[in-house]
């Protein structure tokens, strides 16, 4: 009989800010072991990281999406990825 699965997870977040022409935007790997870490320069859009990642076995489970018009213009992107622990 085989054993459950024993899964470790990180989180991807995508930081949009900006208003009009001017805007900035970030990635940020949160990793299993607790650290942070940019990766913006890794790629400039979401896709690029998710594919970057699933090719180290990560899958992507859930994303979110956080607005706030309010001043400028705010989105955060959260994307919850896990894979098996070997």
């Amino acid at each position: 009989m085989g054993g459950m699965i024993a899964w470790e997870y990180a989180l991807l977040v995508r930081r949009y800010q900006g208003q009009g022409r001017n805007f900035h935007v970030t990635f940020v790997w949160y990793g299993p072991d607790g650290s942070r870490k940019d990766v913006t320069a890794y790629g400039d859009t979401a896709v690029a990281h998710l594919n970057r990642v699933g090719r180290e076995g990560w899958e992507l489970v859930t994303a979110a999406e956080d607005v706030n018009n309010v001043q400028g213009s705010t989105e955060v992107h959260r994307y919850h990825l896990k894979r098996p622990l070997n």
